[in-house]
């Protein structure tokens, strides 16, 4: 939406807005921009309107015809031809104008230590913006293509591609999702797209800048607004609509606030939202009474109720989360609402396959629920406890307390430890 917004101005021939200034600030956002555009419309340059729409119905046409067929490169060819030939500018159809050729210098940039102040704000936001959009698309294609992703490589490409950058004065490189999509759009799936790309490049640079003159900036701006158009994926957002609710919430905000106010603004809002909901999850996590399966085919779960027993006398209760301060109440609450029910209750067995971290205050709640459950004559257990969360026990003292028999391995030596305790009935 950002992309095909910026646009509208170039394909009409008018300029683009620079946003709405309120109280002394201008905000030059997306929609500000869209906003201060659209009252240019009385003076669209139709000649320019007709280039655009000339590319639309190139692009759209050939991608109907075959979906190999580059009609990008089709419609700037014949633009440039129709430009020269027909004088276009004379027309009121803006050009790009003379195009510096050659290769770039390589050099370091000219830049001294009272400029790094000043830069090291830019720099950083580049890099985070860099980090951001490369890893969503690149995660994106390669869902897309069931492909294995490794944001590690990725980021040795883009840094050892930007030092490079800096080097010879271009522009800084990241993973544009409107120029993967020009070349996902033309087949490339490899990295001989790259190779290509780069040899024509360089070949235009150094042969072919004088036809680009001739080029009307309305052609850049329709191919790119519809690469706009074509990323904005309603058909994913549908998706995550039918299945994961809180999701698409996210998605939703992250969007609007990218249109409305900025793209960092966007990923911070994004990287919040999600570390929120993860918390909201986390916060009451899924937790089950596990029973053995009539069929025999090992334990199924149950929900959880006061009264619920995976057999007379225990509770076989899986918390499968971390256990630490957000959620260590909903624990507590839980495993004592089993020791307060009628139904009689001897042992209480936590399933602790789920629970990777136990902090402070998990564990002084964990302590806590021990000496409530050991008054009322219960006692607790946990099994299948990872390595390091056992290690953890162990430094809070609470292996100590709950004694190095009460962990057990696996669910099945826990049960089978409760029905061979002193007190079970001959």
């Amino acid at each position: 939406l950002q992309v095909a917004c910026a646009q509208v101005g170039g394909m009409l021939g008018i300029p683009t807005g620079a946003g709405v200034t309120i109280g002394g600030h201008t905000f030059d956002e997306t929609i500000a921009k869209l906003f201060t555009t659209v009252p240019g419309v009385s003076g669209v340059s139709w000649p320019t309107v007709a280039v655009s729409a000339s590319v639309i119905v190139v692009i759209l046409g050939s991608s109907l015809v075959m979906r190999r067929v580059p009609g990008a490169l089709l419609a700037v060819v014949g633009a440039i031809f129709i430009s020269w030939r027909w004088d276009l500018a004379a027309h009121g159809v803006s050009t790009l104008g003379v195009v510096p050729g050659g290769l770039p210098a390589l050099g370091f940039p000219a830049v001294n230590g009272a400029d790094v102040p000043e830069l090291m704000g830019t720099a950083v936001s580049v890099f985070v913006l860099i980090l951001a959009q490369s890893a969503a698309t690149s995660r994106a294609y390669a869902a897309r293509y069931e492909e294995a992703f490794d944001e590690d490589v990725d980021l040795v490409g883009l840094g050892a591609a930007n030092l490079l950058a800096g080097l010879s004065g271009t522009f800084v490189v990241n993973g544009s999702p409107t120029k993967t999509q020009m070349v996902d759009g033309a087949g490339g799936r490899s990295q001989v797209a790259q190779v290509a790309t780069a040899a024509i490049v360089g070949g235009v640079l150094i042969f072919l800048t004088a036809p680009l003159q001739y080029l009307p900036n309305a052609v850049l701006a329709a191919v790119v607004f519809l690469i706009g158009v074509q990323l904005v994926d309603v058909a994913g957002l549908r998706r995550i609509w039918a299945v994961r609710r809180d999701e698409f919430v996210v998605a939703l905000l992250t969007a609007l606030v990218v249109v409305l106010v900025g793209v960092e603004q966007g990923i911070v809002v994004a990287i919040v939202a999600s570390i929120i909901d993860h918390l909201r999850r986390s916060y009451r996590p899924p937790t089950a009474v596990l029973t053995h399966d009539p069929g025999g085919a090992g334990w199924r779960s149950e929900p959880v109720t006061p009264d619920a027993r995976s057999e007379p006398g225990l509770v076989m209760y899986r918390f499968a989360s971390s256990l630490y301060y957000a959620n260590a109440a909903h624990f507590s609450e839980e495993i004592l609402a089993f020791a307060a029910s009628d139904e009689p209750l001897e042992w209480l067995c936590v399933d602790a396959a789920g629970i990777s971290d136990i902090d402070y205050s998990g564990a002084a709640v964990l302590r806590s629920v021990h000496q409530e459950l050991a008054i009322q004559g219960v006692r607790l257990v946990l099994a299948k406890t990872m390595v390091q969360v056992r290690a953890e026990l162990d430094r809070y003292g609470l292996i100590d307390d709950l004694g190095a028999d009460a962990l057990f391995p696996t669910m099945a030596m826990a049960e089978a430890a409760f029905r061979h305790r002193p007190t079970a009935p001959t």
